[in-house]
């Protein structure tokens, strides 16, 4: 998504694109289908080691989702880590995790030669719930297997830096940093040309034949023929390859940008970074200085993105109250495939047939890390791909998945805000128990009496004495001897 309104409509080759469709017949070395985040960053790593590289791009650059995130920037995958040690064993786990920090590098690197990017530091992830062990275990995790600088935040720190009782606490990413994506996706065409690579938009692939040492690629106007394809079409590689783009789950995500907000914006949200809740559902940040952009839950059905003005806007409001009800500038999103096993495909598929999509809710630094990878494994014959080789190719259910996935993003939503709800009503139950003993023991404080001493847990409860008896008279005493009474 853009950083700012003006880009959001406007990049930098919106009026006049110095790219053209592809009218004749081309040889090269390799040919790469989508001018997305991947497809690029292939292009301009392959060019710059040497080959001749051509772009086939069926809208325009940075159509779809890859011109239109939120431009956070970290480390990691959308398969948690937990899980990915599960998956792959430690080891491997942290060669993946090391390969995501490289595309995170690889992101920074590019952008700082860009014009305008608005680079910003720091990323936030903070929780619905209570989880202090939670965060405990996970900080150690990243900081001692994955060596990952991280900071946990308590509860205050976080409230402080987020007006809200919404949050608990957090985890910080001070080498995390967000940029302009859409600067960011039409900086790399205008790098990728310059190395020599050529990006044509408004050439559509109808056909691919792989076989054979040159593999052809038919387009409505041209041919081309070269060694090596490179599928980045996510999940709009369409009839072409429609066995692989089933493997992708079509997820929108749609984000709205505010009008000014003045100071009172800096009064609640003074985290100038990019905040996101372990449950997916929020994540926003500041642009412009006085603008907040906020990103929606995510579904699997596409929709005008003018109907999520305003339910953005009432969850802002919903989670900052002091921020009432704020008007909104745009409105905009697109689709990004994710996986049945949350990873990225990235490798082979046959000699000279490449993928590289399904990056999911991490495109940046796994869409740089994979152009690097597949770059250099055609190139140098590197086999890092081969990490990704556990997570194969897994049809995503067609039309039953989307609408199984959108029931599950419904349950989730429903869960997580329970939890929250629970949480943040024992947090005010134990609140108020702490108000209740303080008047008390202020009460006894006042009355110059000592408050009641507790027993200790287990302690048997005392006894109270029973009073005694009046003593008898002379005559009933009589009595209870004769054995009368």
């Amino acid at each position: 998504m853009p950083e700012t309104f003006s880009s959001a409509t406007n990049g930098p080759e919106d009026d006049a694109p110095f790219r053209s469709r592809l009218s004749f017949d081309l040889d090269v070395d390799i040919c790469v289908v989508g001018a997305g985040l991947a497809g690029l960053t292939v292009a301009l790593e392959a060019a710059r080691l040497g080959a001749s590289v051509a772009v086939l791009e069926g809208r325009h650059v940075g159509w779809n989702a890859s011109g239109h995130q939120l431009g956070t920037v970290m480390p990691g995958y959308s398969l948690p880590v937990a899980d990915l040690i599960e998956r792959v064993g430690l080891e491997d786990a942290r060669e993946l995790w090391a390969m995501s920090k490289e595309g995170a590098d690889y992101v920074r690197a590019s952008a700082t030669a860009m014009p305008g990017i608005a680079l910003s530091e720091g990323a936030l992830e903070v929780s619905n719930v209570d989880a202090g062990e939670t965060l405990i275990s996970r900080l150690q995790t990243l900081s001692e297997d994955f060596e990952t600088e991280v900071e946990g935040w308590q509860i205050d720190r976080v409230r402080d830096q987020l007006g809200t009782a919404r949050y608990f606490h957090g985890i910080y990413f001070p080498h995390a940093f967000q940029i302009d994506g859409r600067k960011y996706i039409h900086g790399l065409a205008v790098q990728a040309k310059r190395a020599g690579a050529r990006v044509f938009e408004d050439t559509p692939v109808v056909s691919i034949d792989p076989s054979g040492i040159r593999k052809r690629i038919v387009t409505p106007s041209a041919r081309l023929r070269a060694s090596h394809i490179v599928l980045a079409g996510n999940v709009h590689l369409g009839a072409p390859l429609r066995r692989l783009s089933e493997t992708l789950l079509p997820v929108w995500r749609y984000a709205a940008v505010t009008e000014p907000l003045g100071e009172r914006l800096g009064e609640v949200i003074s985290f100038k970074g990019s905040v996101a809740d372990c449950d997916g559902i929020d994540h926003f940040r500041i642009v412009d200085g006085d603008r907040l952009m906020w990103a929606s839950p995510e579904t699997t059905w596409d929709a005008r993105p003018s109907r999520f003005g305003p339910a953005i806007a009432r969850r802002i409001a919903t989670v900052f109250p002091r921020l009432g009800k704020v008007p909104i500038s745009d409105v905009f999103g697109g689709a990004v495939g994710v996986t049945v096993h949350g990873m990225p495909q990235i490798g082979q598929l046959r000699k000279g047939l490449w993928v590289a999509s399904g990056f999911g809710r991490h495109g940046l630094n796994t869409s740089a890390m994979a152009g690097q990878v597949i770059a250099r494994s055609i190139l140098w014959g590197e086999d890092r791909w081969k990490l990704f080789s556990p997570f194969e190719l897994v049809w995503a259910g067609g039309t039953t998945g989307r609408v199984a996935g959108h029931l599950i993003g419904l349950w989730a939503r429903g869960q997580s805000a329970a939890a929250g709800a629970l949480a943040r009503y024992r947090e005010g139950a134990r609140a108020r128990e702490r108000v209740r003993e303080a008047r008390l023991a202020e009460a006894n404080r006042q009355a110059g009496t000592r408050p009641p001493r507790r027993p200790p847990p287990g302690a048997p409860r005392p006894v109270r004495p029973q009073p005694p008896r009046p003593a008898a008279s002379s005559q009933e005493s009589e009595k209870i001897r004769d054995g009368s009474m």
